[in-house]
């Protein structure tokens, strides 16, 4: 039985509601927390507690995905006023129901960890002379702790300095709680998991394997994290800032990435697409690239519903699915025409009603996260079906601790001999042998010339091999180049638009498409522009000739203009020039539970 299965089944032993407070017990467990936390079957069962959030869609459709764009990379937008449209423009407000859900759902999870944490320090069973189930008893705490951090460092991300605790519900323990610094938050909750980890189980040790949280993840976490406390961040005064201590968290996310790479290495599997296929065919392999990914059950998860391949319900049985978040063409035409990840990681086509694909959707080039699809289900799950696909949603993969790796040992010591191999493995992965005298070994000499440069590089490398992954955005906060890259990514998109029009430069401004004998779209000049088709077997269609508008005075489709609008002209919100106010007002549910405790002030809120 799949973890996934057994999480969302299960009887939650420690039965807790929603009271005046988002941390605060509405009623008492009927069960004894001292038996629950005797034995290692029981305290699994209340471990599990904490990933049924995940399932709410407060993670499975906004924060694993929805919530994560606007960047260079992943973009959404459009006009209307919903909560994910706020969000998208950076005008969201307190009673955003979106941002409701991620505070609910992520306060329940901490509630839910910090009583196992509790529970089993206080257990005679994690000091047990049997030693099998002293080192379960480690493990579920280590599971506990990787938890809390996780869902500390995506409140801090979105809503900054929150209010933080450690305790589990009771009636002696006030949770009526202040704000707490940020960077006290992240250190508290690296070193937790720093004083636990070594004492956790290997994925090819557990029952679940990636299904759950394993040494592998808690090591990745450690060094995410530790760029997250190391890197730049919005105060309140909307200004950036980083601590003067930065350099100690950047040496911590070089350690732990380092004693994974050295405790438990692995090479990355060559074939890329088939890391993801495999989620779409709920596949599991222990000892590869993903370390660990959010299981979620049948009739359960988005993938392949709000982020993947579009598909269109007709007369098949796969039913419908679509991406909220699109790539913009400055993105795929950055990759290396070789890079096997490009074609993977960028859909060109969707999939219409009768089950035949198609070039996507023009006029807004609405180019899908390829790596998920709801066609690859090896059981279609019915024509009228939608959301619920049960495709896991990747967590962390072992190519970013490598490339972790690479990015803290060259802010510590520059490119170094061990930075450039470990960028070198990733970027490997993606070319043909052949290729890697100039694809790798070339580029990346070329890229090494100065610490500034191979740091250029590698944040190439990143949005190359984690597009459609979502973390982009938390990538661009801590390296204080939201703004910037954001930019770039407008600029772009209207010289492209400006050449299509005018016939001028190299990329295609339409293109010719076909079906081969099994089926897949053909597109004979992705990457150049072609006065013709070699013969009439091929359809032209618009490419980049949609992203110029006749009926705009200025020329460009609205997306272009309206999508990053507010982070390129950040003064539309009043907020400095240069600044991308990527914070959120706490929700009116964290409010109102806080008995007057917390307020929206700073970042020029005017609520």
């Amino acid at each position: 039985m799949k973890i996934k299965s057994l999480i969302y089944t299960l009887v939650v032993l420690l039965s807790l509601t929603a009271c005046n407070d988002f941390l605060e017990p509405e009623s008492l467990s009927t069960f004894d927390t001292k038996y629950i936390f005797s034995n290692a079957e029981d305290a699994r069962k209340a471990v599990n507690a904490m990933y049924v959030h995940f399932s709410h869609d407060g993670f499975r459709s906004r924060l694993s995905n929805n919530m994560t764009g606007n960047t260079d990379i992943e973009h959404s937008g459009g006009t209307s006023d919903g909560a994910r449209y706020q969000i998208w423009r950076l005008e969201a407000q307190e009673n955003n129901g979106d941002l409701g859900y991620v505070w609910d759902i992520g306060y329940q999870a901490i509630r839910d960890a910090n009583i196992a944490i509790e529970g089993i320090l206080a257990s005679e069973a994690l000091n047990s002379e049997d030693v099998v189930l002293s080192r379960n008893m480690y493990h579920l705490l280590g599971e506990a702790y990787t938890m809390r951090a996780y869902w500390y460092s995506m409140l801090t991300f979105y809503f900054g300095d929150v209010p933080f605790s450690t305790n589990a519900p009771s009636v002696d323990v006030e949770f009526n709680l202040p704000k707490e610094d940020r960077n006290v938050i992240l250190s508290t909750v690296i070193q937790d998991m720093i004083d636990i980890e070594d004492k956790m189980m290997w994925t090819d040790e557990l029952q679940y394997g990636i299904e759950q949280i394993n040494r592998e993840y808690t090591l990745g976490l450690i060094a995410r994290i530790a760029l997250q406390r190391g890197g730049w961040y919005l105060k309140p005064d909307l200004t950036m800032a980083r601590e003067t201590d930065y350099l100690d968290y950047y040496k911590i996310a070089k350690d732990y990435s380092k004693k994974l790479m050295t405790l438990k290495d692995r090479d990355l599997p060559e074939d890329f697409k088939q890391i993801f296929v495999n989620e779409c065919k709920f596949i599991t392999p222990s000892n590869s690239d993903i370390l660990f990914e959010v299981p979620f059950a049948i009739g359960e998860g988005d993938v392949g519903w709000n982020i993947g391949i579009r598909v269109d319900a007709g007369s098949h049985s796969y039913g419908s699915g679509s991406n909220y978040m699109a790539m913009p063409p400055t993105y795929f035409y950055s990759f290396d025409q070789e890079d096997k990840r490009l074609d993977v990681t960028c859909g060109l086509y969707m999939i219409n009603t009768d089950f035949v694909q198609e070039l996507v959707s023009t006029g807004n080039i609405n180019i899908s996260q390829g790596k998920w699809s709801r066609a690859w289900l090896d059981n279609p799950p019915g024509p009228s079906t939608n959301k619920g696909t049960g495709i896991n949603w990747p967590m962390l993969r072992y190519a970013d601790v490598l490339l972790m790796y690479a990015e803290a040992e060259n802010e510590l010591n520059g490119p170094t001999a061990e930075a450039k191999e470990a960028f070198k493995r990733v970027r490997r992965r993606a070319f043909d042998e052949s290729v890697w005298s100039t694809k790798v070994d070339q580029y990346t000499a070329s890229a090494a010339a100065s610490s500034e440069s191979f740091f250029n590089a590698i944040v190439d490398e990143r949005a190359w091999e984690f597009g459609g992954e979502m973390i982009r955005k938390y990538e661009l906060i801590r390296w204080n180049l939201y703004y910037e890259k954001v930019l770039e990514t407008v600029e772009g998109c209207k010289q492209m638009a400006d050449e299509a029009f005018a016939g001028t430069g190299n990329l295609p401004d339409y293109v010719y498409t076909k079906l081969d004998a099994n089926g897949d779209l053909l597109i004979y000049n992705k990457f150049e522009k072609v006065l013709a088709a070699p013969d009439d077997t091929w359809e032209r269609q618009s490419w980049l000739i949609d992203m110029h508008s006749e009926s705009r005075a200025d020329g460009y489709a609205e997306w272009i203009t309206r999508d990053w609008d507010n982070y390129i002209h950040p003064e539309n919100i009043g907020v400095p020039s240069g600044i991308v106010r990527y914070i959120f007002p706490i929700p009116t549910l964290g409010i109102d539970n806080s008995k007057g405790l917390l307020k929206n002030d700073g970042y020029n809120f005017g609520f």
